[in-house]
C-alpha cells in the first residue's frame, strides 16, 4: 500500500505528513510508520538500494543511462548518490488545528520551487525517493558562496542551454553545440524576501571569462585557462567549461556571487508550460519566423510544449530582430509562467501540482548544495516569501561592440551598468516596495541628519575588512592629510572579512559619525549605533571596519538608490505585448 493508500486505511489526511516545526517556522516531513510497519510503508514494494539510481533494482533491470537523463545533459554533470532519509521516529503525535484551505495554499505562494515541492505531501517516503531520484546535480567548484541563508538576501543563477539533446530537440539550438549559455538570469532576492530582481545577461556580451577550476570525476580538480574579448555565452560548454565557470563569470562581471545555480533544457520549457496548462502571451504583432518555427496572428494566446519553445527561442521577427529583443520575449514568458503558477488553478490541482514537481524535477540540474528535495523545498520557502508584484525583470546595459563596423555583439555600457550592479549589490529594489519597509528605510535614513561635528573633533579607528592590503593605512593617510581628522588611527586587519563598510559608534558619538559618513560617502545603512572603544590615549573612538564595498580612499561608497535611465525593465505582474 503507498503512502497514499495508508493514509485512507488510517484516516491520515497525506497533506498531513508536512508538519510545523515550532522552532524553525518551517514546514517538515514526518513519517512515523504504524505499528507493525517499517518505516517504507508498503509490503511489495522493495526500499530503494543504497547507490540509488545507478544500480538495477532486483528482478529487474534499469534503462540505460543514455535512455533515461538523455534530455539534460549539462558539460560536466555528475550523477549524485541518492540519499537515504532518516529514519522517522515512531510514536503518535499531537494532532494539529486544521487550517483553511486558503491558509494552506498561501504557505507555499511565491517562488516556483515551492510549487514544484509541495506536491510531495502526496506520496509520502515513496515518492520522496522517486523525486530524489529525479535530480542531476553538479559541483560548484568553490565559485558560490557555499549555500543560500535566511538572514542575507539570495542570488540564484539560473541558465539554459543551447544543447539539443532530448526528444524532438534536434531542430533546435546548433547542431553539435556543446551547450553553450544561451539564456543566463541572475535571479536577486532581497534579504527582507519584499522585492526581487531577475537581471538577464546577454549572451552575445563580449567580456572576459577567468579561469575556472574544476572537478573532475575522479575527484581531481583541473584549472580550464580563461580567455579574453569572447562572447559570455561561451563560459558554459566551451572547452569544458561547467556552470562553476559561468558562475565565476557572472561574479567578475556584476560583482555579485550567486548562492547557487539551476541549468535547464530545451525540455523545461516544454515540460513546465504543458504542466501548468499552458502559459499566457500577448503580441502587438503577427509573427511568422521560420527560424524557431513559430507562426501566431496578433493577440492574445495560451502556448505550451513545442509551440512555448519557439516563443521564447524567437527573434528574428520581433524588435531589432536580435538576442536583446528575444531576451524581452523570454522575459514576459516568465513573467507570465510565474504569475500562472501563483494561481489558485494551479496551487488546488492536485494533477498540475504533481506534473510540476516531475517537470522540474527532471528538467533541472542543479549545484550539489541543493541536490535533495528537502533543500530545495527549504530554498523554496523563502522564495515564497516574495510578493510577485515586486519582482522585476531587466537586461545588463549593453552597447553595439565598437571594435565591429557591423554590429553582431554588444559590450557594457559602464555609466548604466555600473550603477545598476551596485544597487543589486546594495540590495536596493527596482520596484516600490510596501510603506512599512519605506518608513524602516526612512529610520536608517534619519541617522545621517543632525548636527555634525568639526572633522578635528572626530575620533576614530580604522580597521581593514575589506581584503584590500593597505586599505586601512591609505583611508588614514587620506583623513588626516585631507580631511583633517587628525585624531584617527588604523589598527590593521579586522578579526574577519565584511562584505560592506560599518562605522560603529556611541550614542554621544551621532555628530562625529554624521562627519565622517559625510567626508567618507558612507550610506546611512553602514552607521551602526553601539558603543565606541578605548584609543591608544585611553579616549573613546568610533570602530570603522572597511568591507567589501571599499573602492578606494576617497571614493564614496554610497551606491545609487535610483535605477538609471534609459534600462529595459518588465514587472512580472504586468502583462506586455511583444512588438
Amino acid at each position: 500500500m503507498d503512502a497514499q493508500g495508508r493514509g485512507r486505511a488510517e484516516n491520515i489526511d497525506p497533506a498531513d505528513q508536512w508538519v510545523l516545526n515550532p522552532t524553525t517556522g518551517d514546514y517538515e516531513l514526518r513519517l512515523s510508520p504504524s505499528a507493525g510497519q517499517s518505516a517504507v510503508p508498503g509490503p511489495r514494494r522493495s526500499a530503494p538500494r543504497k547507490g540509488g539510481r545507478g544500480r538495477p533494482a532486483p528482478g529487474g533491470e534499469r534503462p540505460r543511462r543514455d535512455e533515461r537523463d538523455e534530455h539534460r545533459e549539462v558539460p560536466g554533470q555528475r550523477r549524485r548518490r541518492v540519499r537515504e532519509p532518516e529514519a522517522a521516529t515512531g510514536g503518535r503525535r499531537k494532532q494539529r488545528p486544521k487550517k483553511s484551505k486558503g491558509k494552506k495554499v498561501l504557505m507555499w505562494t511565491g517562488g516556483t520551487l515551492a510549487f514544484l515541492l509541495v506536491a510531495g505531501c502526496a506520496g509520502g517516503y515513496l515518492y520522496y525517493q522517486h523525486l530524489n531520484d529525479n535530480i542531476t546535480s553538479i559541483d560548484a567548484d568553490g565559485a558560490s558562496t557555499g549555500g543560500f541563508s535566511k538572514d542575507r538576501a539570495i542570488n540564484i543563477l539560473v541558465m539554459g542551454t543551447d544543447k539539443r539533446s532530448g526528444n524532438g530537440n534536434k531542430g533546435y539550438g546548433d547542431e553539435g553545440s556543446v551547450g553553450h549559455a544561451d539564456t543566463t538570469i541572475l535571479l536577486h532576492v532581497s534579504k527582507d524576501r519584499t522585492n526581487a530582481t531577475a537581471l538577464s545577461i546577454p549572451r552575445d556580451m563580449i567580456t572576459d571569462i577567468p579561469d575556472c577550476p574544476t572537478k573532475q570525476d575522479d575527484g581531481s580538480t583541473k584549472v580550464i585557462p580563461g580567455t579574453q574579448n569572447v562572447r559570455f555565452n561561451e563560459s558554459l560548454g566551451q572547452n569544458d567549461r561547467t556552470p562553476s565557470c559561468t558562475m565565476r563569470t557572472v561574479t567578475k562581471i556584476t560583482g555579485i556571487t550567486p548562492d547557487h545555480f539551476m541549468v535547464a533544457d530545451f525540455n523545461a520549457v516544454k515540460t513546465l508550460s504543458s504542466a501548468v496548462g499552458g502559459v499566457d502571451v500577448c503580441l502587438a504583432k503577427d509573427i511568422d519566423d521560420p527560424k524557431s518555427h513559430l507562426k501566431l496572428p496578433k493577440g492574445k494566446h495560451t502556448i505550451e510544449g513545442e509551440e512555448a519553445l519557439a516563443f521564447v527561442r524567437t527573434r528574428h521577427t520581433v524588435g531589432q530582430g536580435g538576442d536583446l529583443s528575444r531576451i524581452q520575449l523570454q522575459q514576459q514568458f516568465l513573467s507570465s509562467l510565474m504569475r500562472k503558477l501563483s494561481s489558485g488553478d494551479t496551487l488546488t490541482n492536485p494533477k498540475k501540482m504533481i506534473e510540476l514537481a516531475e517537470a522540474g524535477t527532471k528538467a533541472l540540474t542543479v549545484d550539489s548544495e541543493i541536490d535533495d528535495i528537502m533543500k530545495l523545498k527549504d530554498l523554496g520557502m523563502e522564495l515564497g516569501k516574495l510578493d510577485m508584484k515586486n519582482l522585476t525583470f531587466t537586461t545588463v546595459p549593453v552597447k553595439d561592440n565598437p571594435a565591429e563596423k557591423i554590429p553582431i555583439t554588444v559590450v557594457l555600457d559602464p555609466p548604466k551598468s555600473d550603477p545598476l550592479f551596485a544597487m543589486m549589490r546594495n540590495d536596493e529594489s527596482l520596484t516600490e516596495v510596501k510603506k512599512k519597509e519605506k518608513k524602516e528605510k526612512a529610520a536608517v535614513a534619519a541617522r545621517l541628519k543632525g548636527p555634525k561635528a568639526d572633522p578635528s573633533e572626530v575620533r576614530v579607528e580604522i580597521y581593514n575588512g575589506s581584503e584590500k592590503t593597505g586599505a586601512a593605512q591609505a583611508t588614514l593617510t587620506w583623513l588626516q592629510n585631507n580631511e583633517g581628522v587628525l585624531k584617527s588611527s588604523q589598527l590593521g586587519n579586522a578579526p574577519s572579512d565584511l562584505k560592506k563598510t560599518t562605522l560603529e559608534y556611541a550614542p554621544d558619538q551621532a555628530d562625529q559619525a554624521r562627519r565622517l559618513a559625510d567626508i567618507m560617502g558612507l550610506p546611512a545603512a553602514a552607521l551602526k549605533p553601539g558603543k565606541s572603544e578605548k584609543n591608544a590615549q585611553g579616549l573613546p573612538a568610533m570602530k570603522l571596519t572597511l568591507g567589501g564595498d571599499f573602492k578606494g580612499a576617497g571614493v564614496p561608497i554610497t551606491g545609487p538608490s535610483k535605477a538609471p535611465e534609459g534600462i529595459q525593465k518588465v514587472e512580472a505582474d504586468k502583462t506586455v505585448c511583444a512588438k
